[in-house]
């Protein structure tokens, strides 16, 4: 087999196991469980209404919450002693590779240690819709724990058959089944040993709960944290396979912007490089990357450009559109807003903006594509390693198994990941070259061609009685989005609207979705009334709520912070925020310190309690929760993107700020553990209150309300 068309793949220790290497590509998930040798697997498995199996995959919704209907393998126990659990999952920072190797260890009664995960490979875990929404946990938690069940129930029911006893009276225990009357042991791989035995998943199987949990509810290193933390995991960008090209695109000055002229033919002639054309995709695969960027700029292209808005017209186009746009609207309502305005002894009024901002991740989007007899393989940091497969073979009209989607350990996503652009780009290449090639977005390409988290406007209207209770609530949102957008706040007479705007720079999942620019503006609201009626905003909160949970986080970070605090020096302001999304719940408070001759804005504090139901692992968790805070910081004080006639005028770190070391703040979290209520996943909730307790810190220390993210790119102004 030739350089070109010799098949790469990873070291074994990608999959962070070490029972088999893996060397082939059309590695079926059967033909996966040989290279691990004989065990026991179990299978999930549905029932059509007939009461027959089903053995192949329906239609698939990559928005659905619904876990596979397909036969599909979730954990193998081996002869070897090692378990290996597989997800369709990807790990993009958020350490699931420790927390789901926890329930699996937890619910088998085995050691951590013996656990193994394979994360997110189209030929080698079951399909998942993708890696958003905080799904990971609450998703695959109950999951494996009900296959793991399953599984030490097989294993009691092969020790019974071996011992002829009764199931009932055995234990399963530290890796092993033990008859307690006689004191016979049989460890699992044991019980493996020289078998191959499947079990079918049934509908429902007792797990153990929360208040039980011996491995799971523990803070257990994160799985390999010392690869992490030296630089010896290796991300897409890193993978470096024998005759690897390096691949460059050709982008458009502007956004819309068409090939009008074009003349390649000083580049074809430079010797091993390799040109695309498909329309006005343009790319060029070359031995290095110099090699490959020269190529590039070789090429004289000419493009038509188009007419656009600039950030400085943002708000009021985004306005002027949504009014034409009747169909993008969703509504909720109940009682009368007039009838509650007419009530009310007080009422408020404001609008509230949120600016574009861009996900900034420390690995840029990336991919390394491979053809081999037909077949292809990629290697991509993504979100949605499934429908990128579908993607690809849409792509080049190839059946979907013979594409094969593998996300390494992924450098952060944020929500940003979903789409497929790198893998496509660098697919296409590959195929021209005949050889493996790897594209690596620049950060200036990462700043301009990724999409953004939306911008919007919110407006809100708004009455309370004499006593602080809300009478009249009515919320509507431009553009940004319509996850959080409800309020949780008692009030018998709200109007609620999401109105869609067409975009106007690409547009899609930011972390907390647009979570993030409705609880900004509502809790800036709801301080802006509590300031009306003269109330403390921690009381005036807690008297419009009927949420014990949302009340027990906001009384837990209360207790921490010292709420209420009096003011020991000039330029000192305390701020409160909270919220709930995703079945998790959050509040915040927050220290500023404010010059006002200088216009500086300091956060001195940020104090957060978390609450996601049952906690898998407390360190992690605190990392997700303290992660969000300090990305939650670049957001509320200065991130956004400028751009003028479809032109990015800030696409680097030099030009778009995000937060430094010096803008990191004392911070403490609080964790509250509910082992009554089932866990929750915990990737985007705790940064939805950072910015709107920022705010009104800021307020409470300058007396200047600041209603549009982000508050201070260039220190308060005066005035």
């Amino acid at each position: 087999m030739s350089e070109r068309t010799k098949p790469f793949l990873p070291e074994p220790e990608r999959y962070e196991f070490r029972a088999a290497p893996i060397h082939h590509f059309d590695l079926a998930r059967r033909d996966f469980f040989k290279l691990l040798g004989a065990g026991i697997a179990v299978f999930a498995v549905t029932k059509n209404s007939s009461g027959m199996q089903e053995t192949a995959p329906g239609p698939r919704s990559f928005h659905s919450e619904e876990l596979p209907k397909e036969i599909t393998s979730w954990l193998h126990i081996g002869e070897d002693g090692v378990i290996t659990g597989f997800t369709g999952k990807a790990e993009i920072g958020q350490n699931i590779r420790t927390s789901l190797a926890q329930t699996i260890a937890d619910e088998l009664r085995v050691p951590f240690e013996s656990v193994r995960m394979v994360t997110a490979d189209t030929a080698l875990t079951p399909f998942d819709a993708g890696t958003f929404g905080s799904r990971t946990t609450p998703s695959m938690t109950p999951q494996f724990r009900r296959v793991a069940a399953a599984a030490r129930d097989l294993l009691v029911g092969v020790a019974a058959k071996e011992w002829s006893v009764a199931p009932e009276g055995l234990v399963a225990a530290d890796a092993k089944v033990t008859d307690p009357p006689s004191g016979r042991s049989l460890r699992y791989s044991e019980l493996a040993r020289g078998k191959t035995l499947a079990q079918n998943l049934p509908a429902e199987d007792p797990v153990t709960p929360a208040a039980e949990w011996t491995v799971a509810g523990k803070a257990i290193a994160k799985v390999d944290g010392r690869s992490f933390v030296t630089g010896k995991h290796q991300y897409t960008p890193d993978l470096r396979p024998a005759a690897l090209l390096y691949g460059k695109i050709l982008r458009p000055p502007s956004f819309g912007a068409t090939l009008s002229s074009y003349d390649d033919s000083t580049t074809k002639a430079m010797p091993g490089v390799f040109v695309v054309r498909d329309g006005d995709f343009v790319g060029v695969a070359a031995s290095g990357e110099h090699q490959a960027q020269n190529a590039l700029n070789s090429i004289h292209a000419q493009w038509k450009e188009v007419p656009q808005i600039s950030n400085k017209e943002l708000f009021a186009y985004l306005k002027e559109k949504a009014s034409a746009n009747s169909d993008g609207r969703r509504r909720s309502q109940k009682g009368s807003v007039e009838d509650g305005l007419a009530k009310a002894v007080h009422r408020l009024d404001a609008t509230y903006a949120v600016a574009f901002i861009a996900h900034a991740p420390l690995e840029p989007r990336a991919a390394v594509a491979q053809w081999a007899d037909g077949k292809l393989t990629v290697w991509t940091g993504t979100q949605r390693p499934f429908a990128t497969r579908d993607e690809l073979a849409a792509q080049f009209h190839i059946p979907e198994s013979s594409v094969r989607v593998i996300v390494p350990d992924t450098g952060s996503a944020y929500g940003g990941k979903h789409t497929s652009d790198a893998a496509l780009e660098a697919a296409r290449l590959a195929r021209a070259a005949g050889r493996p090639v790897k594209v690596v977005w620049t950060r200036e390409e990462e700043f301009t061609w990724a999409y953004f988290r939306p911008a919007g406007v919110i407006e809100i209207k708004s009455g309370i009685a004499a006593d602080g209770a809300l009478t009249a609530w009515e919320f509507h949102n431009y553009n940004s989005g319509s996850s959080g957008i409800e309020t949780p706040y008692v009030v018998s007479n709200q109007h609620i609207e999401y109105h869609s705007v067409p975009q106007i720079l690409r547009s899609g999942s930011y972390r907390g979705l647009a979570a993030t620019a409705n609880h900004f503006a509502r809790e800036t609201h709801m301080d802006a009334l509590a300031r009306v009626v003269q109330m403390d905003s921690l009381e005036f909160r807690l008297k419009n709520l009927a949420d014990p949970r949302m009340q027990a986080v906001l009384e837990a970070a209360a207790k921490s912070f010292g709420w209420p605090r009096k003011k020991s020096q000039e330029g000192q302001g305390f701020g409160v925020a909270c919220g709930n999304e995703k079945g998790s719940y959050v509040a915040t408070c927050a220290e500023v310190a404010v010059d006002r001759p200088s216009g500086s804005v300091r956060i001195v504090r940020l104090v957060e309690a978390f609450e996601c139901g049952a906690i898998v692992n407390p360190d992690g968790l605190r990392n997700q929760v303290v992660g969000a805070m300090i990305q939650g910081l670049g957001g509320a004080l200065f991130e956004a993107i400028e751009f003028e006639n479809g032109r990015i005028k800030n696409p680097h770190f030099a030009s778009y700020r995000v937060p430094r070391f010096r803008d990191v703040p004392e911070i403490e979290t609080v964790l509250l553990d509910r082992k009554d209520i089932p866990s929750a996943g915990a990737g985007e909730t705790p940064i939805m209150s950072v910015a709107p307790a920022v705010g009104n810190a800021i307020f409470d220390a300058s007396g200047v309300r600041l209603n549009k993210l982000p508050m201070v790119p260039n220190g308060l102004q005066r005035g």
